[in-house]
């Protein structure tokens, strides 16, 4: 699996995904919206549930903007031995590429 997938690419795989949420607390709070099935995982506690992940699955992770924060959990559940990639833009360039979204939890 890439380190990056885009959203186009994302769309019609979504199913099969584990998807996270690992916009930071601030960020996260200012939005109504996350990706449909998503769990939110605050990236500054990634060892308390990096373990807890399935290593079965795909794992798809964003950020707002598939920065910093995505680049540094994708090495470290990588690292892991994790099959984990982030979304290309995070939620922004999934929105601005017609994904859906559903209200957060």
């Amino acid at each position: 699996m890439e380190r990056t997938i885009k959203p186009e690419s994302l769309k019609p795989a979504l199913a099969d995904k584990h998807l996270i949420d690992v916009r930071r607390v601030a960020d996260r709070e200012i939005s109504a919206e996350q990706l449909p099935g998503a769990t939110w995982h605050e990236p500054e506690k990634l060892a308390e549930w990096a373990k807890r992940l399935p290593r079965d699955k795909h794992i798809v992770l964003y950020c707002v903007r598939g920065g910093s924060v995505s680049n540094s959990v994708v090495d470290a559940l990588r690292a892991e031995g994790l099959n984990a990639c982030f979304i290309e833009g995070g939620i922004e360039g999934w929105k601005a590429a017609g994904g859906a979204l559903a209200r957060k939890d």
